[in-house]
C-alpha cells in the first residue's frame, strides 16, 4: 500500500456507522493493486447526522467516489446531485460516483449484485415470477432491480408490521415506473395458504428477511413443503453461508439454492466498475476474501 500512495492517488471510501468490521477496504485495495489503478480505499465511521458534512468533504477533496452503508443510505440519496433510475426508485444509494465536473451521482448496486449472483448460478430473472419475502432495504433494491430487468411478476410478502407500508410504497413506485410488468403486489406473510399458492405458481423464491440469521438460525421463512424441484431459492443472508432455507431447498431438490455471500461480492464488483470502468478481479477476490 505505502509504495502505491503518491500525489496523484485517488481516494475512495466507505461511510456509515459502524464500519470497523467492513471487508470493503481490503477488497477494493486488493483490486486496485491487482489492476494497477492508482487509488486507495478507506473506511470512515460517520454517524447519520454527519452525512452531509462527509459528502461535502469528499466533494472538496475531489474523491473518486464512496460507498454508503447503514444508516446513511437514504440521507445520501437526498444530498447527491442525481440518482440512477434504480436508486431513485429505491430512495437510497450505496454507491456515489464523483463525476469529472465535481457533481455526484448516486447508485444502488444491491439489486444488481443480487441479480448477477442469481445469474452466476444459472438463474435468470427476465420473464420470471418472483416471490420476495421482506420489505427492508435489500428487499426493496431487489424488487426494483428485478422489475427493471424484466421480471414478469413480483409478489412481495411481509408481516403487517411497521415495515409493511414501505412495501406498499415500493409496489406503487414499480407500477408507475415499470408499466410493462404484468403484476406486482404485496400481501401479509401470515397468510400461509395464499403464500403457498403463489409460490406454487412462481419460478424464484427470495428470502430478504432476517430468518436464518443469528439469533434466528433455526427459523424457516416458509414451510419446507412449499419448496419443489423446479423452484429456484435464494437467500440474502450470508452468515451462516448455508441457511436453514438453503439446506431445505437442497433437500427438496430445488433447481438452485443461492446463498447471500455472492450478492455481497457482486454488489461490490458493480460499484468497482462504476468507479473505474474496469471489472473487479472477482475470482481472485472471492478466493482471497470470501472463501
Amino acid at each position: 500500500m505505502e509504495s502505491r500512495i503518491n500525489g496523484h492517488t485517488r481516494l475512495y471510501a466507505l461511510i456509515g456507522s459502524p464500519v470497523g468490521h467492513s471487508g470493503s477496504p481490503a477488497m477494493y485495495n486488493y483490486s486496485f493493486a491487482k489492476l494497477g489503478i492508482d487509488a486507495a480505499y478507506l473506511a470512515f465511521d460517520i454517524p447519520l447526522e454527519k452525512t452531509k458534512d462527509a459528502i461535502e468533504a469528499f466533494r472538496t477533496l475531489n474523491a473518486g467516489g464512496f460507498n454508503i452503508t447503514m444508516p446513511n443510505k437514504t440521507a445520501t440519496a437526498q444530498l447527491v446531485d442525481r440518482l440512477s433510475p434504480a436508486a431513485e426508485l429505491v430512495g437510497a444509494c450505496n454507491t456515489v460516483v464523483v463525476e469529472e465536473d465535481g457533481s455526484m451521482t448516486g447508485h444502488i448496486t444491491d439489486g444488481t449484485g443480487f441479480i448477477r449472483n442469481l445469474k452466476e448460478h444459472g438463474v435468470e430473472v427476465k420473464g420470471q415470477k418472483l416471490v420476495l419475502l421482506g420489505t427492508g432495504g435489500a428487499a426493496t433494491a431487489i424488487a426494483v432491480q428485478a422489475a427493471l430487468d424484466g421480471a414478469s411478476e413480483i409478489a412481495i410478502f411481509n408481516r403487517k408490521d411497521e415495515f409493511y407500508a414501505n412495501g406498499e410504497k415500493t409496489v406503487e413506485k414499480i407500477r408507475k415506473a415499470v408499466p410493462s410488468i404484468a403484476k406486482v403486489s404485496i400481501e401479509d406473510l401470515d397468510q400461509t395458504e395464499l403464500l403457498g399458492q403463489v409460490i406454487a405458481e412462481s419460478d424464484i423464491l427470495v428470502n430478504a428477511t432476517r430468518a436464518g440469521m443469528s439469533p434466528l438460525e433455526n427459523v424457516l421463512p416458509v414451510p419446507a413443503e412449499f419448496l419443489r424441484k423446479d423452484l429456484a431459492v435464494a437467500d440474502v443472508v450470508y452468515n451462516p453461508r448455508e441457511t436453514l432455507l438453503l439446506k431445505k431447498a437442497k433437500e427438496a431438490g430445488c433447481r438452485a439454492a443461492v446463498g447471500g455471500i455472492g450478492m455481497l461480492l457482486w454488489q461490490g464488483a458493480a460499484a468497482f466498475e462504476l468507479y473505474t470502468g474496469q471489472e473487479m478481479p472477482v475470482q481472485e477476490v472471492m478466493e482471497r476474501f470470501f472463501s
